[in-house]
Parts: structure tokens; C-alpha cells; sequence
């Protein structure tokens, strides 16, 4: 058996090292959170355009790269660093993901007329969209594969089953294509604000938001993200970001 320690036995020298410790263990922990990125912003577009996935098009090259860097924990890494950018009109928000990669992991036979249920156990890129902030277990998932496979989903992780939210259309499309000579596969979507939100877009207006990226074959798969949702599923809402609408830089 363990003898029974009273905190008043202790020599105080050693209650203050232990303090010490202690509060180090908190900044650094505030320090890691506070390093993660909490914000991302959409940049306006004044009209639609087809689907481009060359990320200096005019288009692209206005926008503000966010990062999706870290894994479910939280710890970096920047050598498998994805870049994805993302702008909005009054009728839709798009988003370009521009991932690096050692080997893909790809469905065979891919279907691109219709959407593929569990394209998740493949290469695929994924946007998390929540309008409701009461709620914040009701948000919508987004995916592309770099053979511009797609699905889509209605979540609601109060439902025993979220899973079967896929059967939902948003009507969002994708294109996608792969860089073998660099090593790089770029994937856009275009998704109407329909889909995600009962009132029209306008400037300020924010939205919870997640992206992820998960890459490579089983015994060398990552899981990678923007806000680490530290659990062992993407489907963390409590640690969601905001996406905001804000205007195109002069």
C-alpha cells in the first residue's frame, strides 16, 4: 500500500516548485491554443465564376490563405502543410484546397456524376459549415477527392445515426486535379449560401467553420486540420472557427 502524503508534510521549497510547474503547464498549454488560428476570412468576388484550380488565377491570388497544418492534437506539421483559400459572391462561397503529398490514396473506379457515400476512407479535402450558433451540433460537410469525387452532408450529431445525412443535396459543385511532377493536388468547391444559411450573404456576416484533409494509405495516413478538433473524430463542433465575409482588399 501507498503511505498517505499530507500536502503539510512537504518541505516548502518543494510546494514551490510544484507550484511553479504547475502554473507553467497552464501558460504553456494557453500558449499552444492561443497559437492556433481562430478566425478565417472569405474574401468577396463581384460576380460568379467557373470553377479554377490554379491558385494564381486572379481569382485566387486575391484571397487570404488559412493553413491546415495540425493534426487532431494539435501539434504541427508543416512538412505536410496544406494551403486553402476561399472567397464568396452573393450567391456562393468557394473554396480552393492546395494539398502536398508523399502517395495517394484513391477510390478505384471513381464516380464523379454522382456523389460517393464514404469517400471519407479516401484521400479527400472537407469544409465543416455551421450557421446555427445555438445549435452548433447541426452543420453541414463538404468533401472533394483529387479525382473530384464529392459528397456532401447534413449533420446533426444529436441523430444516432449523422452518418446518414449524406443522402442530402446542397447542390454544391467541385472540380479537381493532380500535379504528379510536384507532388501537389489542387480541389475547388463551389457551395450556394443556400445551403448553408437561411438569410443572404452580406459583408460581416460569420459562419462556425472547420476544414481538414486526410491523406495517404492506412499505415501512413494523417489527419490533418485547421483547428485541431482534439478528439478522435473530425465531428468536434465545440472546436469550430469563424468564417467571416469581409470585402475585397483595393
Amino acid at each position: 500500500m501507498f503511505a498517505r502524503v499530507s500536502s503539510s508534510s512537504l518541505p516548502a521549497s518543494w510546494l514551490l516548485r510544484l507550484g511553479i510547474a504547475v502554473c507553467l503547464l497552464f501558460l504553456l498549454s494557453g500558449l499552444a491554443l492561443a497559437g492556433e488560428p481562430s478566425l478565417l476570412q472569405a474574401v468577396q468576388a463581384r460576380a460568379d465564376v467557373p470553377l479554377d484550380t490554379d491558385p494564381a488565377s486572379s481569382f485566387w491570388s486575391a484571397t487570404r490563405p488559412a493553413l491546415v497544418e495540425r493534426d487532431k492534437q494539435g501539434k504541427s506539421l508543416p512538412q505536410f502543410r496544406a494551403e486553402v483559400r476561399t472567397r464568396w459572391t452573393q450567391d456562393n462561397l468557394y473554396f480552393l484546397f492546395i494539398c502536398p503529398y508523399d502517395e495517394l490514396y484513391l477510390k478505384p473506379s471513381p464516380q464523379v456524376e454522382q456523389e460517393t457515400n464514404e469517400l471519407w476512407n479516401w484521400d479527400v479535402a472537407e469544409v465543416f459549415l455551421g450557421s446555427d450558433f445555438h445549435n452548433i451540433n447541426r452543420y453541414r460537410e463538404f468533401e472533394v477527392s483529387p479525382q473530384a469525387e464529392w459528397v456532401d452532408l447534413d449533420i446533426d450529431l444529436d441523430r444516432p445515426h449523422h452518418e446518414d445525412g449524406w443522402t442530402w443535396n446542397s447542390g454544391f459543385v467541385v472540380k479537381a486535379r493532380v500535379d504528379a511532377a510536384n507532388h501537389r493536388w489542387y480541389a475547388a468547391m463551389k457551395i450556394p449560401f443556400s445551403a448553408i444559411a437561411t438569410r443572404p450573404a452580406a459583408m460581416g456576416n460569420e459562419f462556425r467553420v472547420n476544414l481538414f484533409l486526410s491523406q495517404g494509405p492506412p499505415a501512413k495516413h494523417r489527419a490533418l486540420a485547421w483547428r485541431a478538433p482534439r478528439s478522435k473524430t473530425f465531428h468536434a463542433p465545440q472546436r469550430f472557427g469563424i468564417l467571416r465575409l469581409v470585402p475585397e482588399s483595393r
